[in-house]
């Protein structure tokens, strides 16, 4: 099967071009760079100039939005959002209904819980690899602690 093509006009009237992931058949911009094995759901977004490891599935409804990088085997539930410029670490996993602001930062193995705001330029978790130490406990981020 070929790749499909398919065009959306945004709220402000500019036509935003996708491709069909081989693997799910979500939505990806032709700047994004999505790895093979890495699942992308029917129903799901990867815009321009984002970034997804091997191994990630991206659930339903879910927009990972421009530039944000994915790293490798991240779970990304149903209907989440990964706010522009945002960078999640290897294992990560990202709660279903969990909405992620712009230019934040989730460590390797850490867990944002369902229906969890985080702000913008938040850091949740330890990335052991940058010596960054978390501003969240590593066991996860709930809404009730975004404020």
């Amino acid at each position: 099967m070929g790749r499909v093509n398919v065009e959306v006009e945004d709220d402000t009237g500019a036509v935003l071009r996708y491709q069909r992931h081989p693997n799910g058949r979500g939505f990806v911009s032709p700047r994004a760079r999505v790895q093979p094995s890495a699942f992308v759901a029917a129903t799901a977004y990867v815009e321009a100039e984002a970034r997804i490891g091997a191994g990630t599935t991206v659930g339903a409804g879910s927009w990972i939005d421009q530039g944000a990088i994915i790293g490798e085997h991240v779970f990304i539930g149903q209907n989440v959002h990964v706010g522009r410029d945002s960078q999640v670490g290897g294992g990560a996993r990202l709660g279903s209904h969990s909405r992620i602001g712009m230019d934040v930062r989730i460590g390797s193995g850490a867990t944002v819980e369902a229906d969890a705001q985080v702000p913008d330029s938040a850091v949740v978790g330890a990335d052991r690899r940058s010596g960054e130490s978390p501003s969240r406990s590593r066991g996860g981020y709930a809404a009730d602690r975004a404020a």
